[in-house]
């Protein structure tokens, strides 16, 4: 028996054709890319909304990453310098 084959905590994957961790570990992702892929697998059939902003915030970091010359918008809104 696979661990696949079953499920901690609901059945909310279950359902799925592919499941979320074989379809991260198949692709070797790295972590925020895998909580983007758990968070938009399972919005609807288990935090609805709140999963969708979770999955936006590891976008945010992704996309914080990519630009690193930007400054940090909390930083400039608080009045501290870099």
């Amino acid at each position: 028996m696979s661990a696949f084959d079953k499920q901690e905590g609901g059945n909310h994957y279950k359902m799925l054709p592919i499941q979320p961790t074989e379809y991260i570990l198949a692709n070797n992702l790295g972590w925020c890319e895998s909580n983007v892929i758990k968070y938009i697998s399972r919005w609807q059939f288990k935090n609805g909304l709140e999963d969708l902003k979770k999955a936006r915030h590891y976008l945010d970091i992704l996309i914080e990453r990519q630009t690193p010359d930007e400054e940090p918008t909390n930083l400039l809104q608080q009045g501290s310098k870099p």
